[in-house]
């Protein structure tokens, strides 16, 4: 057995301690030409869960009926739909993984960043002690205070990737779709810290369908066990990638009111259509191209 099939063997193992822990019926592993697989079962109802080991690297696939209880409890077991919580409704973390999180993109003006936290047990602590919480809780003057003592905890266990208007263009011009930017950008970070550090486990806030960051990461990173979930920002190491991914996105206004003289304005409301509006008509439409993401409604209504 190489070790990608090994590594295949431990995920399929690890799926079915889970899935046994909720009270449903599991089959022995079966081993195929390119996957190991387990039947899931309750009453007259199963699925099969088929864990995939190849060129491509490592990818579940749940095969069954997507409309029955157990199939959408075992996605959301496996594929990270739901927060687990203990009995004082709080949430409980992996002790050593990567949480990301993004900044921008339902702004028009600016960047799209997104970035990566690992935390362990020790800097988990520390994060909660100094208030790390989702960053859209939190002004900009906090958010710049808390991105320092966040680097000062973690060093050097965290990556960004910062995609500016000019580049975020021609992605989108390129992938048609914004999730598969995100998708791109979020295997980025995860890539750049699994380089140097090991993790097995990640958690992300859910844009969309799981794959697109999945299907994003290089083969040496695909078998981290990748959880997608909605208010993500519960857990600490994500709220702490949501805060350094604000910080980067507020630096790059910061940047622009030096250079122009004046502020550019955050989010999308009929402001920012008036100060677009404003630069096309002193600078031209191709100016716009490096200050916001084109693909906006707002384009079209200046």
């Amino acid at each position: 057995m190489n070790s990608l099939e090994l590594k295949a063997k431990y995920l399929i193992t690890s799926y079915i301690n889970s899935i046994q822990k909720i009270d449903y019926s599991v089959s022995e592993i079966e081993k195929k030409q390119y996957n190991f697989e387990i039947t899931v079962k309750e009453n007259y109802d199963q699925l099969k869960v088929l864990v995939y080991f190849g060129a491509k690297g490592i990818k579940t696939v749940l095969q069954g009926n997507a409309e029955k209880k157990i199939y959408k409890e075992i996605n959301s077991l496996i594929f990270g739909e739901q927060i687990k919580l203990n009995s004082s409704q709080e949430v409980i973390e992996p002790e050593n993984y990567i949480g990301t999180d993004e900044s921008g993109k339902g702004d028009y003006f600016g960047p799209l960043v997104v970035c990566g936290v690992l935390a362990d047990k020790k800097s988990l602590v520390e994060l909660k002690k100094i208030g790390v919480k989702d960053s859209k809780e939190l002004s900009d003057n906090l958010i710049k205070k808390l991105s320092t003592n966040i680097k000062e905890i973690v060093g050097s266990k965290f990556s960004l990737v910062i995609i500016n208007p000019e580049k975020y263009n021609q992605l989108h011009a390129k992938m048609k779709n914004v999730n598969r930017i995100l998708g791109w950008a979020h295997a980025k970070v995860l890539e750049n810290l699994l380089e140097k550090y090991e993790a097995k486990e990640a958690i992300s806030d859910k844009f969309g369908d799981e794959n697109y960051i999945k299907n994003s990461l290089q083969k040496e990173s695909k078998n981290i066990l990748l959880h997608q979930l909605t208010k993500a920002e519960r857990f600490t190491a994500v709220a702490a990638a949501s805060i350094l991914a604000r910080e980067k996105f507020c630096d790059w206004f910061d940047v622009q009111k030096i250079k122009y003289g004046f502020e550019l304005p955050k989010g999308a409301s009929s402001i920012v259509e008036n100060t677009a509006s404003s630069i096309k008509e002193k600078y031209g439409l191709e100016k716009l191209n490096e200050l916001v993401k084109l693909h906006f409604k707002t384009t079209l209504k200046i």
